[in-house]
């Protein structure tokens, strides 16, 4: 058994619902200085994903958000192998929030795919690889 490290290479994003995408992209490439790296369908809400030399940042919209301390929804792992990643996560035990590899084909030029475990806070840790 392997930690999750053997099948990792890098922070890939961090997860920040939106209840105002336009905004969002507005705020951090205008004022912070992000630039923005794709925006993208996910049935019928966008996403962006925002970069920063070495941080990705993925908003997408949604009815209603935390809107205060606690608003980062995840952190995803750039994952090389995914389906070993997730057979790992199983025998180490992990808690997983998903019980199988999802999919969002619409992102990037091939899709992702990831599954979701709970860190000992109950915060959410992705592994996504992007075909």
């Amino acid at each position: 058994m392997n930690t999750m490290t053997a099948y990792t290479k890098d922070v890939q994003h961090v997860g920040l619902p939106t209840t105002d995408l336009d905004k969002t992209i507005d705020f951090y490439t205008t004022i912070i200085g992000f630039e923005l790296a794709g925006v993208f369908r996910n049935g019928d809400a966008r996403c962006a994903f925002l970069r920063y030399g070495h941080i990705t940042i993925e908003s997408w919209e949604v009815e209603e958000s935390v809107m205060g301390d606690g608003a980062w929804n995840h952190m995803a792992l750039d994952c090389t192998d995914i389906d070993a990643a997730f057979d790992n996560a199983k025998a180490l035990g992990l808690d997983f929030k998903d019980t199988e590899v999802q999919s969002i084909p619409s992102f990037w030029d091939k899709g992702i795919r990831y599954f979701n475990v709970y860190g000992p806070n109950r915060e959410i840790i992705a592994f996504c690889q992007i075909r």
